[in-house]
């Protein structure tokens, strides 16, 4: 049976660039998470002295 080709999704390379797209989504997600939290509280506090 042929090893991995770099195509097939089972390499190394191909697991990497999965998990670091996951890692790289995780992070961008908890970030704007965190952004919109704070926007959505300073919002708030806005109209509350409105």
């Amino acid at each position: 049976m042929a090893g991995a080709g770099p195509y097939s999704g089972t390499s190394t390379l191909a697991l990497v660039a999965r998990v670091t797209a996951a890692t790289i989504g995780v992070a961008y997600g908890t970030i704007k998470l965190a952004v919109l939290k704070s926007q959505a509280a300073s919002q708030r506090k806005h109209a509350a002295k409105v």
